[in-house]
């Protein structure tokens, strides 16, 4: 009998579902309930009925969990960035492990072991980039927070606990100038207001801080006075920005920046390659939980220095030129220009010889894999790190006429990666070993490294 909007169920919560709600079973059909965790008893309005499952709310926690934490955050529940707040870290972890399990058993069939998940160096504060849309709060005056679930609506947030501590006292702090000299917030639906976003960057390793304030004009009032009080109060600054975007747009960034204050970039460094970084600029956003992550795709590609390395998605060439030294030659491509200068600047700061055996180009990914593809490239190693979507057809058939005796496989998205493994095993790539990283603690997403061979080469695998 299907379940009616409004109906209220009891429901034992028995898992956590990839977009990080809690999920029970009414006669079969699966029920996604936002904010419960493993072994909450429950009763759950249903909000949403599908067919073959349901979404519902909680009506009445009756018996909650053993792995439930109390919320620490009152913006964590309508914000929807922290879905797993609510749960113990090593909950937490063991739903994320079983996330990528399950993704590579349902969607890939492959029953293959998963590696324990490596847990995050750190919990909280570890976020280096923080873009928080400017609002009012309930006094009218201008505040940071995030945007509720599904809505521009700004559910005011002054201390984000995934952001450093001094991200959000600079960012309050800059809220509080934009009072003091009248500067207003903007107003979406009006279309009227300066301020849209204040956006921070910070290096883990240097401290350095970029501060970008992203405008609807190319003009702030008393730029000087506010760039004055903010370096006086936080030292650590290094540069201040003003990015220009005047578009009816949900695009946070516009295509003009100015320098307000300083080199216009912050310095720090990522498993040895040194970079630079603006506000345009690709980069991890947990710096400890990355430098985890690249270890073990350096522990699995395992160049040798006759090796050829392609690394394809490469971004700003972090990854393949953390691998550049033990290998003979490094190719990188990635679709955005500014990322392939950046990779090609962090190549020449690594030294001339380096710099020697790296190569960038600017090219979509599946187009170039052809086309190396056809020009008989034959690299020993290839590294893949594609968007959520994964990898294209196009790009997979590319890698494997290139025939690499070893693939590193980098995903943000279990179900892509263990779709494309699928694809992959087909054309006679053998999964080695899969390997969750929890680059996001307390939020939904997971990453995944994974390790495939060619079962046509028989080169041993390094243990």
């Amino acid at each position: 009998m299907p379940l009616k909007k409004n109906q209220i169920i009891p429901l034992t919560i028995e898992g956590i579902s990839s977009d990080g709600s809690g999920v029970g079973r009414w006669e079969g059909e699966a029920i996604f309930i936002p904010g419960t965790a493993p072994g909450d008893l429950l009763d759950a309005r249903i909000v949403k009925d599908c067919g073959r499952y349901a979404f519902g709310i909680i009506e009445k926690l009756v018996t909650p969990s053993a792995d439930r934490i109390p919320l620490d955050c009152p913006a964590a529940g309508p914000c929807g960035g922290c879905a797993l707040r609510h749960l113990d870290y090593a909950a937490e972890l063991r739903a994320k492990e079983e996330i990528v399990a399950d993704a590579f058993r349902r969607i890939g069939g492959l029953e293959l072991p998963v590696h324990p998940i490596l847990p995050s160096p750190e919990v909280d504060r570890y976020r280096n980039k923080v873009q928080f849309p400017v609002g009012r709060d309930k006094n009218g005056a201008p505040c940071i927070g995030f945007y509720a679930g599904r809505s521009h609506r700004i559910i005011p947030c002054p201390d984000c606990k995934l952001q450093p501590t001094i991200l959000n006292e600079i960012a309050n702090a800059l809220c509080g100038l934009f009072g003091q000299y009248g500067l207003a917030p903007y107003d979406e639906e009006t279309g009227k207001g300066l301020l849209r976003h204040i956006f921070l960057r910070q290096g883990k390793h240097s401290g350095q801080i970029m501060v970008c304030l992203v405008c609807t004009r190319g003009r702030l009032p008393h730029s000087e006075e506010i760039t004055r009080a903010l370096l006086e109060k936080f030292p650590e600054i290094t540069t201040i920005l003003l990015n220009v975007n005047p578009q009816k747009t949900n695009v946070i960034l516009g295509q003009e920046t100015k320098t307000l204050y300083g080199p216009g970039y912050i310095q720090d460094t990522l498993c040895g390659v040194p970079v630079q970084l603006g506000p345009l600029s690709f980069y991890q956003v947990n710096t400890l939980g990355a430098e985890q992550l690249y270890q073990v795709a350096a522990e699995y590609a395992a160049p040798s220095p006759e090796d050829l390395l392609l690394d394809l998605y490469c971004g700003m060439g972090t990854i393949g030129l953390s691998m550049a030294h033990q290998c003979k030659e490094l190719i990188g491509v990635e679709i955005i220009p500014e990322a392939i200068e950046s990779a090609k600047s962090n190549a020449a700061r690594m030294g001339a010889e380096i710099a020697a055996k790296s190569r960038f180009f600017c090219a979509d990914a599946g187009q170039a894999a052809t086309q190396l593809a056809a020009e008989g490239l034959t690299p020993d190693i290839i590294v893949l790190d594609p968007p959520r979507k994964g990898c294209d057809e196009a790009t997979l058939s590319a890698v494997v006429r290139m025939a690499p005796r070893r693939l590193v496989y980098v995903s943000c998205n279990p179900a892509t990666a263990a779709r494309d493994a699928a694809w992959l095993a087909k054309e006679g790539y053998r999964v080695e070993r899969i390997q969750p990283v929890d680059m996001f603690p307390r939020t939904k997403h997971v990453e995944t490294v994974m390790l495939l061979s060619n079962s046509l080469i028989t080169a041993p695998l390094k243990k």
